[in-house]
């Protein structure tokens, strides 16, 4: 039996949920929906998309790189954002940067609100360790 690979930003709101951040399930590495905090856990700032945007890519640069892998990995990604008609094209922006010319398979959902006060975008992902970084 092998162990597992696991990852956790050491925030309080993984033991309170009762989550991890990602799991390595043989090739694949399931992450779990990525949010705004820093590194304090601290979430923020309220209502802001870009800016949570831009804290949700970092944590998940964090994931990856505990894995050793990249960006050119991630085979689907699922984004839920609050207020999505009017956010849609910053996500989008956002979401081209991110990846470059890279395109993984994409579900946006628009949803009225999400865990923390203010929380406008959170970000889940499986990563295919057998894809070229």
């Amino acid at each position: 039996m092998s162990t597992l690979d696991l990852f956790d930003h050491g925030i309080p709101a993984e033991k309170h949920f009762g989550y991890t951040q990602a799991i390595r399930s043989g090739e694949l590495i399931h992450v779990s929906g990525q949010l705004a905090f820093d590194d304090a856990g601290d979430f923020g700032p309220d209502g802001d998309i870009a800016a949570q945007l831009a804290r949700t890519y970092v944590n998940l640069d964090k994931v990856l790189a505990h894995f050793g892998v990249t960006r050119n990995q991630i085979v689907s990604q699922t984004l839920y954002v609050v207020d999505l008609v009017r956010n849609a094209e910053v996500v989008a922006e956002a979401n081209r940067a991110f990846f470059g010319s890279h395109r993984p398979v994409s579900t946006v959902l628009g949803v009225t609100e999400l865990t923390f006060p203010g929380q406008a975008i959170e970000i889940s992902c499986v990563v295919d360790t057998r894809l070229p970084a």
